[in-house]
């Protein structure tokens, strides 16, 4: 295995983590990946980890190369873990609640719409930006300069969205910006 120091790897790389084992990157960000661990499910993890090295292809035993029931594992694993369709609960304080949209004009009606349904658009705004993030590191035109430019747009992006945070339930399943993702 190859340590590694701030190499930028792609989605579908496979890792071994000294704490949370073997995985495979499912999503690249500016200063992190999503990486899929086998039994620790979605972790991000910074680049510059010195606890994850690269699992080469010579270091891969033949037994497990030639096995295609570990590829379709962890393919289930990744499917099952990254699904768009993952379900993210609203914070039970937040569970059958309304969002009141007041204008100024008081002679105007407010807006009201239900938490959970502003809470569904929220998490599908996430669930998108992380599929335009897949798309844009996988892309086989765009320069890696331009694939961590654009990349940087998102983090802004997820930053701009912290405010929302309140509303899930589970921490893991907040926004997290630039500052964010240099402070983990």
């Amino acid at each position: 295995m190859e340590s590694i120091d701030q190499l930028h790897l792609g989605i579908g790389t496979r890792l071994q983590h000294t704490h949370y084992g073997p995985g495979v990157i499912v999503g690249v960000r500016y200063a992190t990946y999503l990486i899929s661990f086998i039994n620790h499910g979605i972790k991000e993890i910074d680049k510059g980890d010195d606890k994850l090295e690269e699992i080469l292809p010579e270091n891969v035993t033949e037994e497990i190369e030639t096995h295609s029931d570990v590829e379709k594992s962890l393919l289930k694993i990744l499917r099952q873990w990254s699904s768009p369709e993952e379900l993210v609960p609203l914070g039970e304080r937040w569970a059958g609640g309304t969002l009141v949209l007041q204008p100024k004009d008081g002679s105007q009606k407010p807006k009201e719409v239900p938490i959970d349904v502003f809470f569904h658009k929220i998490v599908m705004t996430r669930d998108r930006l992380r599929v335009l993030e897949q798309q844009i590191n996988s892309h086989k035109v765009l320069t890696d300069e331009d694939k961590v430019n654009l990349q940087q747009y998102i983090t802004r992006i997820y930053g701009s969205l912290t405010t929302f945070n309140v509303l899930f339930r589970n921490k893991e399943h907040w926004f997290v910006g630039e500052k964010g993702a240099k402070d983990e």
